[in-house]
């Protein structure tokens, strides 16, 4: 059975996650299952995307991504399974979470609205549809049910959720924060192929200079510095310290790069 990634906002405090895995486990027992994470700012829809897109290609070919960031539960938005051209399947809410990771994995291939009771759990409410709906459907998924048999066929997902690109200014790139990490690292959407060989970094009133940096300890304990990270988007850090903190900056800063 394929591999499936989890991404809530239920946090670990209560025990919404361990019941989503049980549903999980009902249907499919003995399936793998990788917490992404569960801390993502509640109801943050976009912060949810940002999480998924940056994970899902680490993943094998054909596997299964349950993402619930869900603040339209029981509302009329739907309920969505998505086949990416890679192979993946990814679940959740039709809200624009899954959009940009299935982007990530080569573009919608076909999708189905979850409306077949017969892939749903034994138990139903109207505010816990992770459990209910989604993870029962994962489930089925990964035990061999056929995607199309979970629901009526969709053309295309919601998409209010896309995040800005990069633009120029007087020859200049200029982009945004789109996240901030659990250090304080504040993640661009300047993916590194944009940026010149050298260059000064402006946000806010701080100037950056010398970027990219190579690794963390290049610049003194509390410095500023700007480097491509692991989801090849340019980041601005404090060397053993928060830049989110330091710096005043937050999600949509404003980040200008100055070539040199």
């Amino acid at each position: 059975m394929p591999p499936i990634s989890l991404l809530t906002d239920f946090g670990l405090k209560d025990t919404y996650v361990g019941q989503m895995k049980a549903a999980i486990l009902r249907v499919a027992p003995g399936v793998d299952l990788v917490d992404l994470t569960h801390e993502v700012p509640a109801q943050d829809v976009k912060a949810g995307a940002f999480l998924l897109w940056s994970a899902v290609e680490a993943f094998p070919e054909g596997s299964l991504h349950l993402a619930v960031v869900d603040p339209g539960v029981g509302s009329t938005r739907r309920a969505v399974a998505a086949r990416t051209r890679r192979g993946d399947v990814l679940v959740g809410p039709d809200n624009g979470l899954l959009v940009p990771a299935l982007e990530q994995l080569g573009g919608l291939a076909a999708a189905v609205e979850l409306t077949e009771p017969e892939y749903w759990g034994p138990k139903q409410s109207r505010t816990f549809h992770g459990r209910d709906v989604f993870a029962p459907a994962v489930g089925h998924l990964a035990a061999g049910v056929p995607l199309e048999r979970l629901g009526r066929t969709l053309h295309h997902l919601e998409r209010p959720i896309s995040f800005p690109p990069p633009r120029e200014e007087d020859g200049c790139p200029v982009g945004e924060v789109l996240h901030v990490d659990t250090y304080g690292n504040l993640i661009t959407n300047l993916p590194g192929a944009v940026l010149p060989a050298r260059f000064r970094v402006h946000i806010g009133s701080k100037v950056i200079e010398d970027a990219p940096h190579a690794h963390y300890q290049v610049v003194a304990s509390g410095e500023p510095l700007s480097l491509v990270g692991s989801a090849g988007l340019l980041e601005v850090s404090v060397r053993d310290g928060s830049a989110a903190q330091e710096l005043g900056a937050s999600r949509g800063a404003r980040v200008r790069i100055e070539p040199r």
